[in-house]
């Protein structure tokens, strides 16, 4: 294990020696065996996607399995890695998605809890392979953002599972008692 930099010797942001332009971040996602199954299913859910390129064990027990499946969600890349059981994901890292409309938050979670998903409080939810999912409409950050009408759209949103943007909204609209 390397020791941490000494914090005097890490170059201040914008020197010469730091890097100026933010490199494309690439979620990689760990499977034991599902790589090229999960990259299929993610690419099928979200529209502008596509498998790019998947790279295969060359040989003993997992010849011919993916090692990686490269993918791109919504044209962002994407990395699937089947690299064995020593790992399973969390809730403590999930994907968020911004949804314009209730037909987005309903076709991202029903599409995402099929087949052995698992819907969660608030939005979130685990989809069959184990990946944390928040599927948020735009609405809400605007709702919650507003200090007159924050709390009640809070309490709506508390006891939901899918978010429902009409009842949100109603909530964060209705005058206080």
């Amino acid at each position: 294990m390397s020791a941490s930099p000494d914090p005097a010797s890490v170059p201040p942001t914008g020197s010469p020696a730091f890097p100026t332009a933010v490199p494309t971040l690439v979620p990689c996602v760990w499977s034991a065996t599902e790589a090229e199954a999960a990259a299929e299913f993610y690419v099928s859910v979200f529209p502008g996607s596509s498998i790019t390129s998947v790279s295969r064990w060359p040989d003993g027990p997992q010849a011919g399995m993916a090692l990686t499946v490269e993918f791109t969600l919504a044209g962002r890349p994407w990395v699937a890695l089947n690299g064995g059981t020593g790992m399973t994901p969390s809730p403590a890292v999930s994907f968020q998605v911004p949804c314009a409309d209730q037909d987005e938050v309903d076709h991202y979670w029903w599409a995402l809890t099929a087949d052995g998903g698992r819907p969660g409080r608030c939005g979130w939810l685990e989809d069959r392979f184990g990946v944390s999912w928040q599927i948020v409409p735009t609405r809400l950050p605007e709702l919650l953002g507003d200090p007159g009408r924050a709390a009640r759209a809070l309490e709506a949103m508390m006891p939901m599972s899918r978010l429902v943007i009409a009842e949100l909204e109603a909530a964060a609209d209705a005058q206080p008692g």
